[in-house]
């Protein structure tokens, strides 16, 4: 890595150790000292649980630590549609809410997906009987899924996106339903439709059209390139 060879490099030069003494420098002393180098990296703070959101981040080299939030989704989701608001708005709304909640300076990535089907919009399954109803509507059907994406800078959003993707079902039997659940449930609980399209969920999609990372729950092509024109030092 780059930024590994700079740090050894102004490890030697550094007036804090002892040139003669470097052959001898242990590597718990070299790690400490890039520390005090990599503390000044920029970290993106990802206001979200998500273990793929935050796999896809370490795989694209964007160095940042989680900060989940809780705010009321259901409260927010429910003012909304009375106001009026898209599937699209509501996904951008609830991404700035949790960007927000998690700013403490510096970058601050909020994340939220919102699926549609028809003009249903649907929530996280609450328990399996709510998983199995959810895909009993979603089966033979194309359903929408809406990934938005918020960045917060010293409290005030200055980047948003929101990512959009197809998804149409198999026509499902109720004891392929129950076969899937049996393997899937409960990892599947956390995600809204009750299906994972990277694992086991992709058997019950015929067709999945726009951007695969918005299925993933994160625009992540459009976040890159938001950083690339901020100057981001990828790790």
């Amino acid at each position: 890595m780059v930024h590994v060879r700079l740090a050894r490099m102004a490890f030697l030069g550094s007036p804090w150790i002892n040139q003669q003494d470097c052959r001898r420098t242990t590597p718990s002393v070299m790690h400490r000292f890039m520390d005090k180098i990599f503390v000044d990296l920029p970290r993106l703070t990802l206001a979200s649980a998500s273990h793929i959101r935050s796999q896809l981040l370490d795989q694209l080299g964007i160095a940042h630590h989680q900060r989940p939030v809780r705010i009321d989704e259901a409260a927010i989701r429910d003012a909304l549609l009375q106001d009026g608001a898209t599937p699209r708005d509501i996904a951008d709304a609830l991404a700035e809410f949790k960007a927000r909640k998690a700013d403490q300076g510096g970058l601050t990535l909020g994340c939220d997906q919102i699926l549609s089907l028809k003009t249903d919009i649907f929530a996280k399954p609450s328990d399996r009987q709510d998983a199995q109803d959810q895909l009993s509507r979603l089966s033979g059907q194309t359903h929408h899924l809406y990934s938005a994406a918020v960045i917060h800078e010293d409290g005030a959003p200055v980047w948003r996106h929101v990512g959009h993707a197809r998804m149409t079902m198999h026509k499902l039997t109720s004891d392929e339903i129950e076969s899937y659940l049996d393997q899937a449930w409960p990892t599947v609980q956390g995600s809204v439709g009750a299906y994972q399209a990277e694992a086991l969920g992709a058997r019950l999609f015929s067709r999945i059209d726009g951007d695969w990372f918005s299925v993933l729950g994160l625009p992540l092509l459009e976040i890159s390139s938001y950083l690339r024109l901020r100057g981001w030092r990828f790790s």
